[in-house]
């Protein structure tokens, strides 16, 4: 059995969020920006020889075989008939229910790490649509570039943006995402946009009013964060943040920490860590 090695899987903000229609299946057609930070979980990943997918930590209220990290281990299994196996050990730093993709990263990062430890040669196009069979967000981890997104978020469009300092701050509460995208008030149809529309500051999030009404919890995380900067929702939440000029003033917000939040300052990235890994 090889030796495991850390595979990054980090968070990703949505910088904006608008919901513009409704497929005939359900699924919601969205407009979002996608960047990540230099912060999220991490996958240890070994190689076995005798095709077994073992998850070897409990995780709080995700069973082995629902997790999408051993999901996506037995999909590229089935897909490229390989007979190898992997131990995985998930070291979660993100919080379930904070809308930074914490699931949909771990996913994406046992795809790109098992297709380079196990040999199967998929491409990053393949990789992708592997993972959109998992979740719509699973593609632009994959990817690994910050990037505009349409259709139900695997449209993607690479994009330069700048690269700040982020608060991003945890209430104490977890949002539903499907409960969200199912409730009657919310916005599904609002105007295409475009990517300059978003550049020039047009940065809206049409599950905003649902949240905040249904989560106090997520609307004193704004307000408190308002007090410093400019705060926002990522995805459906719980999670918002703000973004800053540099570490020592993210520090300085995040020292002031109210009890009962968790957060942590990141460094935005447009490329993921996840890609330099696989230079490594």
């Amino acid at each position: 059995m090889s030796a495991a090695r850390p595979w990054p899987a980090p968070a990703k903000l949505n910088l904006m969020l608008r919901i513009t229609g409704r497929r005939a299946d359900g699924y919601h057609l969205l407009q979002s920006v996608f960047q990540f930070v230099d912060y999220g979980d991490e996958l240890d990943l070994a190689v076995r020889d005798d095709g077994r997918i073992e998850r070897l930590n409990d995780l709080a209220g995700v069973p082995a075989e629902q997790d999408l990290v051993v999901r996506a281990a037995r999909l590229l299994q089935a897909e490229t008939g390989c007979r190898l196996g992997a131990d995985i050990r998930v070291h979660k730093r993100l919080p379930m229910g904070g809308g930074l993709g914490g699931g949909s990263s771990d996913a994406a990062s046992a795809l790109v790490g098992l297709n380079q430890l196990w040999g199967t040669g998929l491409d990053e196009d393949r990789l992708a649509a592997l993972g959109l069979r998992l979740g719509a967000d699973v593609p632009v981890f994959v990817r690994g570039r910050a990037a505009w997104a349409e259709g139900v978020g695997e449209q993607l469009t690479p994009v330069e943006l700048p690269e700040p300092w982020f608060v991003v701050v945890k209430p104490p509460c977890e949002v539903a995402t499907a409960a969200v995208f199912q409730d009657a008030e919310l916005t599904r149809n609002s105007p295409l946009s475009t990517i300059r529309d978003f550049l020039a500051g047009l940065m809206p999030n049409d599950c905003l009013p649902v949240v905040v009404k249904h989560y106090p919890e997520v609307a004193a995380a704004l307000s408190w964060l308002g007090q410093f900067g400019q705060a926002r929702l990522t995805g459906t939440g719980a999670c918002v943040f703000a973004a800053f000029e540099d570490k020592v003033q993210a520090q300085g917000v995040l020292d002031q920490l109210p009890a009962g939040y968790e957060g942590f300052a990141a460094r935005g990235r447009n490329r993921s860590p996840l890609l330099d890994r696989l230079n490594d």
